[in-house]
């Protein structure tokens, strides 16, 4: 196949045409993961497994620097551990996988389970209950707390409809667990980690977020309560994309977690627990990417500067090849982001063209095309992976090099620009009934759609049973922002009177 010419769209369908499919072909062009054999489950795949090491280690690096250490759980839960918090495994109960026996034996020319288990074990979906456990043996005495314990792993929980990355079976993540003396102590450790959340995203993913505190109905499982950093994708649904728990002594109470005060009497620790997920590799793409394929902020690029030498003349091949490993030594020896630039010299026998498609589907930051006409001039061809004509201009080698940083911190800012000033564009603040909210998210065929759907902020009276009557509208309160306006005003869904600000939107 012939390679695009760079005016043409690479992803079929476009974004306005079908998002959902839009977004499986993003991932599919990238060669980013793809559907295991096992229904909704995925396999993530080289360039999809670089970009979550990327986000891994530096969140990794943040947690282990506000004093907490990594350790590991077993997958298996004990069936009667979260029997002991009975909320939470209300909460858990429709999404378990459960083990119930322990060994295969063949009948016939089938393989059937025998060896039932005296007690069944739920496959990890989350920690709190065998952390707990293991908190409640670790722990005896103040001078034990604060205890902050994290663990990367995966979980699993049964996914009706999944969607690669955003909702699968079983999916990775980190899991943050702590206990601590005090209410006051516990509540500003889940601030600070909700904090820390904010600041990988926004700052290294560009991904705006706003963070909140979560509706009773949307609480965790056996949470005191919840705070979420929730973004918006390009078809203005909102993604949950980290949360953080204060758990109060719920989980202490079910698990005994006491420990001997400074006046030795016994109280049980206060705990909480966040987390964040291969989700957020999902949110990036439906925030950045483009008709062309993913679009990788610079900080998350596995590689964030390709260089394409054009090979056809034989016997310039030799001088090409060297002026492009140059151009890489020269370009290595410059950081960003604190760390050294990550450049990729392409040197597969494959036409330039298809190269340079395939560099732009995976969404690197900038391409350089250098041919032996460049290198006898000093020149090179840059292209910008988020110029949306994907215009190609020719620069000194020397210019290029000296400006470098400055186009990767541009580029990088930008793309959280533009996410901002999406949001921004549709988030409405002027609806106030709940005849006005059914119409902004249930479209009529004849309008425009894109004048439908975002996120709607408006006031709330905090009853629950209100949370039911937007089901029919299948949206959810995303959260009760941290920064509140503090006025009075009616409730958008009962018309009751309300000071609550809150975000409705159609979610993922």
């Amino acid at each position: 196949m012939g390679a695009k010419s760079e005016h043409e769209c690479a992803i079929r369908p476009r974004r306005d045409q079908d998002f959902p499919e839009w977004y499986q072909q993003v991932i599919k062009a990238a060669d980013m993961a793809e559907n295991s054999p096992v229904r909704g489950c995925m396999t993530i795949k080289p360039w999809g497994w670089a970009i979550w090491e990327r986000i891994r280690d530096r969140l990794d690096a943040r947690i282990k620097a506000t004093g907490h250490e990594n350790a590991y759980f077993p997958l298996f839960i004990p069936l009667s551990f979260l029997e002991k918090e009975a909320s939470h495994v209300a909460g858990f109960a429709k999404e378990c996988a459960i083990v119930t026996h322990h060994r295969l034996e063949a009948k016939g020319d089938k393989l059937v389970p025998v060896g039932e288990l005296e007690e069944p074990l739920i496959v990890r979906p989350t920690s709190e209950v065998v952390i707990g456990e293991a908190f409640s043996r670790w722990i005896s005495s103040w001078r034990d707390l604060p205890l902050k314990i994290n663990q990367w792993a995966n979980v699993v929980r049964w996914e009706m409809r999944p969607r690669i990355f955003i909702r699968t079976t079983e999916f990775l993540w980190q899991e943050g667990h702590t206990a601590h003396a005090s209410e006051a102590e516990a509540w500003e450790e889940a601030k600070i980690m909700l904090e820390e959340y904010r600041q990988v995203i926004e700052g290294f993913l560009s991904i705006p977020v706003i963070p909140g505190r979560k509706s009773a109905g949307e609480r965790f499982p056996g949470a005191v309560d919840t705070m979420s950093l929730e973004s918006m994708t390009q078809d203005r649904k909102a993604i949950q994309c980290a949360t953080s728990h204060y758990l109060g002594q719920n989980f202490a109470k079910a698990f005994s977690i006491r420990f001997n005060n400074a006046s030795s009497q016994m109280e049980y620790a206060y705990t909480t627990s966040w987390g964040m997920t291969t989700r957020l590799i999902g949110a990036m793409i439906m925030a950045h990417g483009d008709d062309n394929g993913l679009c990788l902020p610079p900080t998350v690029a596995p590689y964030q500067i390709v260089i394409i030498p054009i090979l056809t003349k034989e016997e310039k091949r030799n001088e090409v090849l060297r002026a492009a490993h140059s151009l890489k030594a020269e370009l290595e020896s410059k950081s960003f982001d604190g760390e050294k630039i990550r450049v990729y010299v392409d040197e597969r026998d494959m036409r330039a063209g298809e190269k340079g498609w395939a560099w732009i589907k995976k969404g690197v930051p900038i391409k350089i095309e250098l041919g032996p006409r460049d290198v006898e001039a000093g020149t090179c061809i840059v292209t910008i992976r988020d110029d949306v004509s994907l215009a190609k201009r020719s620069m000194a080698t020397a210019d290029l090099v000296g400006s470098i940083e400055t186009l990767l911190s541009s580029f990088q800012r930008r793309l959280f620009e533009q996410a901002v000033q999406f949001r921004k564009q549709h988030t409405r603040t002027d609806i106030s009934s709940f005849e006005e909210l059914r119409d902004f998210f249930t479209p009529n065929n004849e309008e425009e759609p894109e004048i439908h759907g975002g996120f709607v902020v408006a006031k709330w009276s905090e009853d629950g049973a209100s949370e039911e009557m937007l089901k029919e509208l299948k949206i959810t309160i995303r959260g009760l922002p941290l920064e509140q306006s503090g006025t009075q005003g009616t409730c958008v869904v009962t018309g009751k009177p309300a000071t609550v600000d809150a975000i409705f939107a159609k979610a993922y």
